[in-house]
């Protein structure tokens, strides 16, 4: 999908810039400072997906939604202000993002634009069962790494970012991710969290002692929250 950023921050514009390169399915058609800059991008291609600010000197992010100039199918909000979210989407935007805006937060709103942009171009067959997908994408050192979902044998919560242990790696992978968000991409039936700062593969569980699991080369903590959930599904197999 072809993007274009209306922000009238270079700071925001280059973050936003940033993020959007770290998703294979966006493109970015252009960076703008205002609205001006952005109608002449508009005149000479077509874009599927823009990041407007509100707040911008001249003609309000809002203002240029109001007035009909900006062509493109779906609008993702992007602003310092929250009390303008109700406002945003009575003009049916995509989307509204707060400054500043967390790369998790991001990738939500622009999987949400292809979901609808995929149906829009009627590439996704109604009714068609979803193919499983064993791998995902994730964002570490400015590389995208993709993860094998099956070779993953726990994955640890710090501050700001996750580390993901494999079977065949020495060293785990460090994404801007949260371990919520890593629960709800990982499937229910093969991960479980056992601890507010663990998510362990549950295949790979080779020894549980006291409140401890061991995964190759590694042991993990659980505390007893869990311990139910956990004890049920080793009893069950």
């Amino acid at each position: 999908m072809k993007c274009l950023i209306i922000d009238d921050e270079r700071p925001a514009r280059e973050l936003m810039e940033d993020n959007i390169s770290m998703v294979p399915f966006l493109e970015l058609a252009g960076s703008c400072k205002n609205a001006d800059e952005a109608m002449k991008i508009m005149e000479s291609q077509l874009i599927d997906l823009i990041f407007l600010d509100i707040q911008m000197p001249g003609l309000s992010g809002l203002q240029l939604l109001q007035s009909g100039l900006i062509e493109a199918p779906m609008v993702i909000l992007v602003t310092a202000y929250e009390h303008y979210a109700l406002e945003g989407f009575n003009l049916n935007v995509l989307d509204y993002l707060v400054k500043p805006v967390p790369f998790e937060r991001f990738l939500k709103a622009v999987t949400k634009a292809r979901e609808l942009y995929l149906l829009k171009n009627k590439l996704v067959v109604a009714d068609a069962p979803a193919p499983e997908q064993n791998y995902l994408w994730v964002n570490s050192d400015y590389s995208l790494v993709r993860i094998n979902i099956d070779h993953i044998t726990h994955i640890e919560g710090l501050k700001d970012y996750i580390k993901i242990y494999q079977i065949n790696s020495d060293k785990p992978v460090i994404p801007r991710l949260t371990l919520h968000y890593m629960e709800e991409k990982l499937p229910a039936d093969k991960f479980m969290r056992v601890h507010r700062s663990f998510i362990v593969a549950l295949d790979k569980i080779q020894l549980v002692k006291k409140n401890r699991l061991y995964v190759p080369n590694a042991e993990v903590p659980f505390t007893d929250s869990y311990r139910e959930q956990l004890m049920n599904y080793i009893g069950g197999n």
